[in-house]
């Protein structure tokens, strides 16, 4: 009896631990990476806990801490590596607006592995830095909400959009070219507006202010909000040159839109050393 009474609790206490912590990013190897954040694949990697700090160092600062850390794991499956960010956030702030801001989290990458990093604050100039950036509402358009007026704010009224009219075939090009009439930023090509076809994208930066888009590393995302936190998958082609337990960095940002987050405004870290093992 006492035996049984003993592995119990010792298997108890083994449940208890929690994931085994890191004082880096580790990609571990995979067959396959998990797309969904609640993959149970997850729970066979190791965890590491990121402080997150405002971005008080250039304009428009965040000087009032907000989210205290990120937790991060990875999988690599050799030539690509998935990253699941978890933060706490009661909060899900997912639809666009006047004044109203969305949450997201990115992860940074060197362009290249080498002993000199770049700044981590956007990289610097002749040292770029890889971004790969997911936002909320971007996540609710692909998971099937539309973008339209009667979608966003589904208790207003709206009267009559003229390219709804009955004299335009539905589909039909003098349609869409109505409606782009309506649709500004759509019809000069802004690559932010909707629809989306992924909740991420890849971006490039030399130094702050110069973010804009970047060559494709083949970013792929999704993100899922559970009660009181934020559980967000990101994944990219695996770094040009990192072999088996070589090293590069990655820094992460997350932004909280009930803070009214947005842009430089936003939570960070510094460098964080990313290896990748072969187990």
């Amino acid at each position: 009896m006492k035996r049984s009474v003993l592995i119990i609790l010792l298997t108890a206490a083994a449940c208890s631990r929690g994931p085994k912590m890191a004082n880096e990013v580790i990609a571990t190897a995979a067959a396959k990476l998990p797309a969904d954040p609640n993959d149970a694949a997850w729970n066979n990697t190791t965890e590491h806990a990121a402080k997150l700090l405002p971005q008080d160092l250039v304009e428009p600062r965040l000087l009032t801490p907000t989210t205290a850390e990120v937790k991060v794991r990875a999988l690599s499956d050799g030539s690509r590596v998935a990253f699941r960010l978890e933060w706490d956030d009661a909060t899900n702030s997912n639809a666009p607006g006047p004044s109203k801001m969305v949450d997201a989290c990115a992860i940074q990458i060197p362009e290249k592995i080498e002993k000199d990093l770049p700044e981590p604050q956007m990289g610097q100039d002749g040292k770029r830095v890889f971004v790969t950036y997911w936002r909320a509402d971007w996540q609710a358009t692909i998971d099937g909400r539309g973008d339209s007026i009667r979608d966003l704010y589904p208790n207003a009224t709206i009267d009559h959009y003229p390219y709804e009219s009955k004299a335009l075939e539905p589909g039909s090009d003098a349609q869409r070219q109505m409606a782009l009439r309506y649709a500004p930023a759509r019809a000069l090509g802004n690559i932010r507006s909707g629809p989306r076809t992924a909740p991420v994208e890849d971006l490039v930066a030399n130094g702050p202010g110069t973010l804009s888009p970047g060559p494709s590393q083949g970013a792929q995302g999704k993100g899922s909000h559970l009660k009181t936190k934020w559980s967000v998958v990101i994944s990219r082609k695996l770094p040009d040159g990192l072999a088996v337990n070589q090293r590069t960095h990655v820094a992460l940002a997350v932004w909280q839109g009930s803070q009214q987050e947005s842009g430089a405004r936003k939570m960070r870290t510094g460098w964080i050393p990313l290896v990748r093992r072969a187990q």
